[in-house]
């Protein structure tokens, strides 16, 4: 797959303060009391696992549709004109199959389950060594130039916590006895989780489920003026690329099929000069602080090494020519110090 040519970032004529990310009451990470059904278990674990080979387990599409911030009416905000894209496909099935029997595994099973007051069984955190076939698919060069060129921007998974996070949610009926309902309202929109903005930037959601029989499952935003958009869900192997830091949203309730397991992985700038207003609030409780925070802290300090590196050149070209730019150089050093004192206010004792 050729590289993709990603646009530069926005610019931003002035600030406009990002959205407030709402926190699961559960303020520590918790073991989920729903069991996953062995049956799902065991059909995971029996495929064979492979390597990662992206020409064969990345699909060469590109989305049908990309709505823009614009279109949304959020001119101004985020790090790119992107808003979201239409589903489209990212994963072959045989990709979609590694990644389930990674997810499924004892090892990441053990470990790695999570649940909160927004979802009831969650898997993350269980990072390249249980999980190599994920990491090595999220991390290679192909998937990110189509994440990115669909972004607008040069994106990079945000941190291995993230990387790869699923929800899973089954239905307790046998499969051949569901039967799709509505809610006593009659409307069918019930959602599967309340409406939120994500802490990172960008997400990419992708469907591991096959979705025959289901109803519903489409994804919910509210545009500027308050109306609310649904668009469509996707199928296996599938993909939404969205700027869900900045737009609120929801995912509506699938009804009928046996399962739906979806697998989100969060994504910041490439580029450490770009603005990156990441917050934990979604994620400090349902993840092991030391880990997280370790993370965190060491990303934002390597961007916060070459923003410094960035202004020093500057100050050395304009001290080689005499020169010195006094409001120039407060407004850098300004800039690093709301940096770091974001990142502060996130490491939350």
């Amino acid at each position: 797959m050729a590289a993709a040519a990603v646009q530069a970032p926005i610019a931003i004529p002035a600030p406009i303060a990002p959205p407030t990310v709402i926190a699961p009451t559960t303020l520590r990470a918790t073991r989920p009391t729903k069991q996953i059904p062995q049956s799902l278990i065991d059909k995971a674990r029996a495929v064979e696992k492979v390597e990662f080979d992206a020409t064969k387990h990345l699909a060469a599409a590109e989305p049908g549709k990309v709505f823009t911030m614009n279109d949304l009416g959020f001119e101004g905000a985020g790090i790119s004109p992107t808003a979201l894209s239409e589903p489209f496909p990212l994963f072959t099935p045989e990709a979609v199959q590694q990644i389930r029997a990674e997810i499924f595994s004892e090892p990441v099973l053990r470990d790695c389950q999570y649940a909160s007051s927004f979802a009831t069984n969650m898997i993350r955190g269980y990072g390249p060594q249980r999980a190599p076939f994920i990491f090595n698919a999220w991390n290679s060069p192909e998937l990110l130039a189509t994440i990115s060129k669909v972004a607008g921007i040069d994106l990079v998974p945000a941190m291995d916590m993230d990387v790869g996070h699923v929800n899973v949610s089954v239905n307790d009926k046998d499969a051949h006895t569901v039967e799709v309902k509505r809610d006593e309202s009659g409307d069918d929109s019930m959602p599967a989780f309340a409406w939120h903005h994500d802490s990172y930037p960008f997400v990419c959601v992708t469907m591991l489920s096959d979705c025959e029989g289901m109803v519903g499952g489409e994804t919910a935003v509210k545009t500027g003026n308050g109306e609310v958009l649904k668009f469509r869900g996707p199928l296996m192997g599938t993909a939404v690329v969205m700027q869900g830091r900045y737009i609120e949203h929801q995912a509506l309730k699938a009804l009928g099929g046996r399962e739906r397991i979806s697998m989100v992985t969060s994504f910041r700038p490439r580029n450490p000069l770009v603005k990156d207003e990441t917050v934990l609030a979604s994620v400090r409780g349902i993840s092991e602080l030391p880990e997280l925070y370790s993370q965190y802290a060491l990303y934002r300090l390597e961007n916060l090494e070459e923003r410094l590196r960035a202004q020093l050149k500057t100050l050395r070209e304009q001290h080689a020519r005499r020169q010195f730019d006094i409001t120039r150089i407060r407004g850098a050093l300004a800039e690093q110090r709301d940096f770091l004192d974001w990142t502060m206010g996130e490491l939350i004792v």
